[in-house]
């Protein structure tokens, strides 16, 4: 059998050394466009950083180490420019020149590549991306010399591009079409990478586009849409990809929103031809919804799959996807799994949402750190989705949430998770067990709960009552609210009836702990009743600057 994989890096590379491991007696040309058959794409902002120093680390195979290792025939700089899918050939244009290969199975795996908008300068030398180990050589050495950057588009490798050039003494600014940083993740999750950025220094410019690249001898000019502009020594453009689909669509094969359409075993409509990576389809786990998803871990795991598909063995379909994704910016760490609050608004799945700020661990040990978490969930109690920023002990647990997600689990399971514990490490109770509690208590109608998209309707209708302490109450609160402090609330319900004159209640505190134990006594008085979930820290992240025009101080 002669098996021929069209890219490398991620999905080519794990489909072809599964292959061979089945396969002793294939042969399998792997056929890679650029330089690096197999290098650490993630990898690539820490060497800019300066947090890996050989450049060689990022190198993960060479053809010679494949060759050796694997007995495959990786051929670089190798760039396939047509398929014939009825002579089952390719043909691709290489160091030697142009020849045809022809193939028994072939597998299409090319990647996606940097979208350029169509604006003045953009092909300025000072311009750049961040996706090759020649993109990531070409930044340091740009950062050596550099005084000012800007980076277009804070998605997930703009931020870590930022953070690098940031950690190199660059001064960054990073501008954002959509309405806020990291656009996956919910209002309330980006506002604390926000704020974040702007503790390091690094200036942020959302809702706002670069319309102009003014180029000149000493420095580049972002003109941007807000009618600023910024001097740039440096301009990374990261302002999203594209799946590589041109040829393959040209060839018959079916491409839907950019991407290649693959089955559940990553079949395409062309027989004999496969697919995975940034270029695939992938179907969103929660919505069931058919998109490419660029992240290294599922293009890995559908390569395995594909593999084991091709020789033979259909008992484990290409996994549906949550999602998962995790980003370091300075001392934060902001992650996600399963679906957003614009996804499932968007495809019209009923949902909860709740927020907690629990500590990483326990708060008498030295060193506990809050944790902004959210949750997603359905009436059914099912998790749907979850972020969560914090210093400390975010991976953890949007992995655990993400093992949730992926087996079906409810809230009411995440109560009974056991969970590691000890002080430096966690507490009793688990910020996922707690999530669990506060959910199962949203849905039993233990706690009602308002957010902050009822804040208008609340102010206009309800009595706000505000259980801080007076001295958080003086440092700013919602117009009208009446301030009584949660462990005083039993001996003044006469003064909570008489203000709230039969109207309803909606209570909060900071974070919406103390308000879930005044509810409950005031449910048990005979009061209507509903608690803000995650307190003010989460309507101040969620307001952001409308904050300062709704509180009063």
């Amino acid at each position: 059998m002669k098996i021929v994989v069209v890219g490398g890096v991620a999905g080519g590379m794990s489909a072809a050394a599964r292959l061979r491991r089945l396969r002793e007696d294939a042969q399998i040309i792997v056929l890679e466009a650029g330089p690096e058959v197999s290098f650490a794409n993630c990898g690539l902002p820490y060497f800019v950083s300066g947090e890996i120093e050989d450049k060689s680390a990022l190198l993960v195979q060479t053809p010679q180490s494949l060759k050796a290792s694997l007995n495959l025939d990786a051929r670089v700089n190798s760039k396939v420019t047509s398929l014939d899918p009825t002579a089952r050939k390719v043909v691709v244009e290489g160091p030697e020149g142009t020849y045809e290969l022809q193939y028994d199975e072939l597998i299409v795996s090319p990647g996606a590549e940097a979208f350029r908008p169509n604006i003045e300068g953009i092909d300025s030398p000072r311009v750049t991306t961040l996706r090759t180990v020649s993109d990531a050589l070409k930044l340091d050495d740009m950062a050596k010399t550099a005084q000012s950057a800007v980076v277009i588009g804070a998605g997930f490798i703009g931020l870590e591009a930022a953070e690098a050039l940031h950690m190199r003494g660059v001064e960054t600014t990073v501008v954002e079409f959509a309405d806020h940083v990291l656009p996956p993740l919910d209002t309330e999750t980006a506002f604390y990478v926000t704020e974040e950025l702007h503790r390091l220094g690094i200036d942020v410019r959302a809702a706002t586009s670069v319309d102009k690249i003014e180029v000149s001898d000493d420095a580049d000019t972002a003109v941007l849409s807000d009618g600023s502009r910024v001097v740039a020594d440096i301009i990374v453009l990261s302002a999203g990809v594209r799946p590589r689909t041109q040829i393959w669509e040209k060839a018959g094969i079916e491409v839907e929103n950019g991407a290649i359409v693959v089955d559940e075993y990553g079949r395409t409509n062309v027989a004999n031809v496969w697919a995975m990576g940034d270029a695939a389809t992938s179907v969103d786990l929660v919505t069931g919804i058919r998109r490419p998803v660029a992240l290294a871990g599922p293009a890995n795991r559908a390569g395995r799959l594909v593999a084991d598909a091709i020789s033979g063995n259909l008992a484990h379909a290409v996994p549906k996807t949550s999602g998962t994704a995790i980003v370091r910016i300075g001392e934060l760490t902001a992650a996600m799994t399963g679906a957003n609050q614009r996804a499932l608004e968007a495809t019209g799945i009923i949902h909860h949402t709740i927020s907690l700020h629990p500590l990483n661990h326990a708060g008498y040990f030295p060193g506990a750190s809050q944790i902004h978490l959210r949750v997603h969930f359905g009436d059914d109690g099912k998790v749907l989705g979850a972020q969560a920023a914090g210093k400390d002990g975010v991976d953890k647990r949007i992995d655990v949430l993400a093992t949730a997600i992926k087996a079906g689990m409810s809230v009411h399971d995440l109560i009974d998770l056991d969970l590691a514990y000890s002080p430096p490490y966690g507490s009793a109770k688990d910020p996922v067990n707690m999530a669990g509690m506060i959910a199962s208590n949203v849905l039993d109608g233990t706690m009602p709960v308002w957010h902050t998209k009822d804040l208008d309707a609340m102010l206009e209708n309800r009595l706000i009552l505000d259980v801080r302490s007076a001295a958080e109450f003086a440092g700013g609160h919602l117009p009208g609210a009446l301030n009584i402090a949660h462990t005083e609330l039993r001996d003044r319900l006469d003064e909570v009836r008489e203000a709230a004159a039969g109207r309803a209640i909606a209570v909060h505190c900071l974070s919406g702990v103390r308000s879930y134990l005044a509810l409950r006594i005031l449910q048990q008085a005979g009061f209507e009743v509903a608690n803000y979930t995650g307190g003010l820290m989460t309507m101040r992240a969620e307001l952001g600057e409308r904050a300062n025009e709704i509180f009063v101080h």
